[in-house]
């Protein structure tokens, strides 16, 4: 169902879900001339990768990650240049590459006769198959930045379900999101920033019934959409977000916690006032596929921290937390049997190291536990301060025959 592949400057997964074909992209250029140079060399690589495809294949959504924010103007430029009116969603992020590149791509691209496209709005695609309809929405950030994480991010939110509505979409759709903050762990008043980013979450979701069209029957567990809160250089936040819809009988949504996790929704007030709102991951069934979109994953243990100072040991336990959550036996426990994955079948993984000190142990613990899957390393703060690594991810399976 899965193969994954190695080229100069990329690392890419291409998943075979039948009629359709995707592909996951983890570039990084190899040259280290200006930042126009290494831009060029990275689209030239997903150009050529792609086309070396057996079904053509379209970028939909793809998030850049840049060493310098002042960069982001003569990318736009070039991106622009590149894919003209087939520009994909397109979400910046200030965090450095940890190998010292200017810039790196996490790119994902789709391919298959019955696949349309429409583009309802800026940074907005609905991709559509088989009766699915994918929204992609990204680029989003606080149009002031006068005020407060909290106004900030309720701005964000409602500008993220505005364009959703534009292209038909009800929020409650939404399946996963991407929150990226800057200063995450620093204060703001007497709350961390993540602490308001939380607190504008939990009163933008109020009342909200996520996954009521397709939540998996017998569910009982709270429903909130899979999500990473990351920091990033400067004050700005970044949010971007995935929906689903379709009228099929055969498509299911299902919420995934780790049992030696406790749910971050039940959170003690001491790590944020107002817990934060997602689940540890989402799990798609669709026919006789599954994927299951892991949320950013850290070396927590119930509720605390572990290996406190320790990069290697908290990268280990990160990666024991996402083989317990995507584990068969934890999928057969949430009432999908035979839905379960191994490491090996995530296509792809972002790696967020917060000293860059600890790249080197942190790249080979994932290079030993991952093995070839596709991963990007990049500078980030993460929600505590404590914590030294996060890790998100999504897998792809063929679920198991019922015997």
């Amino acid at each position: 169902m899965m193969k994954v592949c190695r080229a100069d400057g990329a690392a890419y997964s291409v998943i075979n879900l039948g009629r359709v074909t995707r592909v996951a992209l983890m570039v990084t250029p190899q040259g280290r001339g200006d930042f126009r140079l290494q831009a060029e060399e990275s689209l030239r690589t997903i150009h050529d990768t792609l086309a070396q495809q057996p079904v053509p294949q379209t970028v939909t959504f793809q998030t850049v990650f840049l060493k310098d924010a002042n960069d982001q103007a003569v990318c736009d430029e070039i991106l622009a240049a590149h894919y003209g009116a087939q520009l994909p969603v397109t979400t910046y992020l200030y965090q450095p590459p940890c190998d010292g590149a200017a810039l790196a791509i996490e790119a994902w691209a789709i391919g298959g006769d019955s696949v349309r496209f429409e583009r309802p709005d800026p940074n907005v695609l609905q991709v559509t198959y088989d009766d699915l309809t994918w929204t992609y929405c990204g680029g989003i950030n606080p149009r002031n930045l006068t005020g407060g994480v909290y106004a900030q991010s309720l701005d964000a939110f409602e500008q993220m379900k505005s364009r959703l509505a534009r292209a038909g979409v009800a929020f409650d759709h939404v399946m996963r999101t991407w929150l990226v903050l800057g200063g995450i762990t620093e204060l703001e008043g007497k709350l961390e920033r993540y602490m308001e980013l939380n607190r504008a979450r939990t009163d933008f979701y109020q009342d909200m019934q996520f996954g009521s069209h397709h939540v998996m029957p017998g569910v009982k567990k709270n429903v909130y959409p899979a999500s990473t809160g990351i920091g990033m250089n400067g004050l700005n936040l970044a949010v971007s977000c995935m929906a689903l819809d379709t009228p099929r009988k055969d498509v299911f949504l299902l919420p995934l916690e780790n049992p030696q996790q406790t749910p971050v929704y039940y959170y003690e007030a001491c790590y944020s006032p107002k817990s934060p709102k997602f689940v540890r991951a989402m799990a798609g069934l669709i026919g006789d596929y599954v994927t299951i979109w892991v949320s950013g994953t850290a070396s927590i243990v119930q509720s605390k921290t572990l290996h406190v100072g320790d990069a290697r040991k908290q990268t280990e336990q990160t990666i024991d937390n996402i083989e317990c959550l995507i584990a068969p036996d934890n999928l057969a426990q949430h009432g999908a049997p035979g839905a379960g994955a191994k490491l090996s079948d995530l296509a792809k993984v972002r790696v967020y190291v917060k000293r860059p000190e600890d790249y080197a142990v942190c790249r080979e613990v994932c290079e030993r536990r991952f093995g070839n899957v596709p991963a990007v390393y990049i500078i980030a703060d993460v929600c505590r301060s404590d914590l030294l690594v996060e890790i998100e991810g999504v897998a792809f399976v063929k679920r198991a025959s019922k015997s």
